[in-house]
């Protein structure tokens, strides 16, 4: 394929495992990070240390800069996989540097799609810019110091959809040059609507609260993953799973009990990566309920979205409400009311025509 432009944002897990690997095809990396400090083994050795199945290499880097506008202006596609919590801020950052024809990138999304193109709009960026996102980051991927990123697995299949979804085939077009994996799904919320940390994290943290305020260090994915848990997590999906249904939203739906099943459909990260998962050791960590991102991210934004378009679809959602209500016992705020709900966004009267207009055409 093609050399391209392409922007990375974000110096996370996730921003590292991008930068090299789409370095490493043959493209034109420019990798923003915000803070200096943190970014300077690779802003003064411009490459990262990444070790994955295929062994331990250095992979040259571009272009690295803390300059915003610097990685965004001109790039063909930037890749921004950053947790939800930044979106707002970030999408208010890089609202003035948008381009005609640019394809934004966002894996996972919990559509925060919508939340980039209002930012431009509002921001008088009036650009044809096709915002994606879809339902998990491309890697499962541990930073192990500031120039080096442990990559133990890939994304084999990742549903995409856009908004303005008009855009939709010439914008994946483009993105599949550097993401193979991705496959064209019907818009943005489609998209949002497949996001798993939602369904996999919330029953991991709460029903695993005791052994990890308990002991320093818990994998939830290992010893914290038990029958109980995981039968919580399927009738969780089926709530998820009942809201695309009754959007006539389409199979594959990508229901998480394929990423533990030894058979059947491939899920994202095709068969086996939860050995994978537990294998690498990297998920056996030290998580503070009040703080880390399964409940800020996962259940307060991913849960909270799910809980509202359930009731914007008239679908009932009591797990989702559940987890939220327990979520906000634990960290003393009400999850619901700082989500990302279509109340937060103005979206929740807007009737199924409008939304679906909002989505094909978008603002």
């Amino acid at each position: 394929s093609l050399s391209m432009e392409v922007a990375v944002i974000g110096g996370g897990h996730g921003g590292y495992a991008a930068a090299a690997e789409i370095s490493e095809h043959g493209h034109t990396v420019r990798f923003w990070r915000r803070n200096a400090e943190d970014f300077q083994a690779v802003l003064a050795n411009p490459s990262i240390r990444v070790k994955d199945f295929k062994g331990e290499r250095d992979i040259a880097i571009a272009r690295p800069t803390t300059d915003l506008g610097e990685a965004v202006k001109g790039a063909e596609l930037i890749v921004i996989p950053l947790p939800a919590t930044t979106q707002e801020s970030l999408a208010t950052d890089c609202a003035p540097f948008w381009e005609d024809g640019q394809v934004v990138f966002l894996p996972p999304g919990t559509f925060g799609s919508y939340i980039y193109l209002k930012a431009a709009r509002d921001a008088g960026n009036l650009a044809d810019v096709t915002f994606c996102e879809t339902g998990t980051l491309p890697y499962l991927a541990r930073k192990h110091g500031p120039a080096s990123v442990v990559i133990s697995g890939y994304g084999k299949h990742l549903p995409t959809g856009c908004i303005p979804a008009r855009n939709s085939d010439k914008a994946l077009a483009k993105l599949a040059q550097v993401y193979p994996a991705i496959h064209p799904i019907e818009d943005a919320m489609s998209a949002a609507l497949m996001n798993a940390g939602g369904i996999i994290h919330p029953p991991l943290i709460m029903m695993n609260a005791g052994p990890l305020e308990h002991f320093e260090r818990w994998d939830i994915h290992n010893e914290g993953t038990q029958p109980a848990i995981r039968r919580t997590t399927d009738a969780l999906d089926a709530e998820r799973i009942s809201i695309r249904e009754s959007l006539a939203y389409t199979a594959p739906h990508y229901p998480l009990a394929d990423h533990y099943a030894k058979e059947g459909n491939e899920w994202m990260y095709g068969r086996g990566a939860h050995g994978t998962l537990t294998d690498s050791g990297d998920w056996r960590e030290h998580i503070v309920l009040t703080e880390h991102r399964y409940m800020l991210e996962d259940t307060r934004l991913g849960l909270s979205m799910l809980s509202s378009i359930g009731k914007w679809t008239g679908v009932k959602t009591p797990i989702v409400n559940g987890f939220l209500a327990i979520g906000s016992a634990i960290t003393g705020r009400d999850l619901y009311a700082e989500g990302r709900t279509l109340e937060n966004l103005g979206l929740a009267e807007l009737g199924r025509d409008q939304m679906a207009t909002l989505m094909r055409e978008g603002i």
